[in-house]
């Protein structure tokens, strides 16, 4: 009993002292690569004098419901073409994964095989695939706040970076928000610029702008003519309350409340007014004035009878014009005529 007990403690001795002579080392145990990218496992091997190797095989862990298992990479057809054995049978294992995915972040594995002896390494290497994360800070500012751009991975800090809105470069990360800054925002590594990050809105808001009021009709009109004047305003988020004054006086800070909505319908209105529009949003308000010239049927009855006097009193005037020139034609040829008879008398 002691004898088969003696010998099986010097297999095990001998055994781990084989192993000894056996190892695989990782130089980056932890790589972390962009999403699209290559990515290298630099890896050595070593084995005992006067074996050969026969065969190399890396694996990827994978977890079938509560068992850790180590599957070879040939098993998986998404690695077929974007895995490459960098190694050899000697001592390089190195292996590079390119065209990086999300989902090959994971636990990977080396396996070599000689002519007498199967070793698999301890040890993994844990690749971390991680995308360019774009922030806006904060994503929805009001005009004249302060708007902070980040551009980040998960396990890398990055400073040389571009930076485009809507298609566009921008130079700064760091700015006041004006209207114009809305927009979709992405980043990218320079150098590399056509790979870039998902997008983010930037929501600018602000109150009333570019305010106008539009008039269905123009010129003088009577107190029967329906006219309707209409706001608009350029605002984020959209003007929901327009509202409506006229001037009482002639100050124009004397105003009364005419009306709401965006269209006001002025339909017995009988003299020139001055009337504003006032926008809001939940960000602010702004006002606009505009001119309407408006008169009653007196006021156009008086403009008629001024016409018609005009026109009386220019017809007069001509007529008298056309006498006093058929007069003095007439004078004219009464004095040539006098003055040939004087002529002629003195003659004789």
């Amino acid at each position: 009993m002691l004898t088969v007990f003696t010998l099986l403690m010097l297999l095990i001795i001998k055994e781990g002292s084989g192993n000894s002579d056996r190892s695989v080392t990782f130089e980056n145990p932890n790589p972390c690569a962009l999403k699209g990218k290559s990515v290298e496992f630099r890896c050595s091997y070593s084995y005992r004098e006067g074996e050969t190797v026969r065969k190399t095989t890396w694996y990827r862990g994978k977890l079938n419901g509560t068992i850790w298992t180590r599957v070879a990479l040939s098993d998986f057809p998404s690695y077929e073409s974007r895995s490459e054995y960098l190694g050899d049978w000697q001592h390089n294992c190195s292996l590079a994964i390119h065209d990086l995915q999300v989902n090959d972040t994971g636990y990977y594995y080396f396996r070599f095989d000689t002519d007498t002896y199967g070793f698999r390494s301890k040890k993994s290497v844990y690749l971390s695939v991680t995308e360019l994360n774009v922030r806006v800070c904060p994503e929805r500012v009001r005009v004249g706040e302060n708007v902070t751009l980040e551009c980040k991975t998960s396990c890398h800090q990055l400073s040389n970076t571009a930076w485009f809105k809507d298609g566009r470069p921008i130079s700064k990360t760091m700015f006041r928000a004006q209207a114009e800054d809305s927009g979709n925002y992405v980043c990218a590594i320079r150098g590399r610029e056509s790979e870039q990050s998902d997008s983010v809105a930037l929501d600018v808001q602000y109150g009333p702008l570019n305010m106008s009021i539009e008039v269905s009709k123009l010129g003088h009109l009577s107190n029967s003519t329906s006219v309707n004047l209409t706001c608009r305003a350029t605002a984020n988020p959209a003007a929901i309350n327009y509202t409506w004054y006229k001037t009482t006086g002639s100050s124009s800070s004397s105003m009364v409340h005419v009306g709401s909505g965006q269209v006001l319908s002025l339909t017995s209105v009988v003299r020139p007014g001055l009337y504003l529009c006032q926008a809001r949003n939940s960000v602010g308000e702004n006002n606009l004035t505009q001119t309407v010239l408006i008169a009653d049927h007196k006021d156009i009855n008086h403009f008629i009878l001024v016409g018609i006097v005009v026109k009386i009193i220019l017809a007069l005037l001509l007529t008298l014009i056309i006498i006093w020139i058929g007069r003095r034609t007439c004078y004219s040829a009464e004095d040539k005529k006098e003055q040939e008879d004087d002529y002629e008398n003195t003659s004789i």
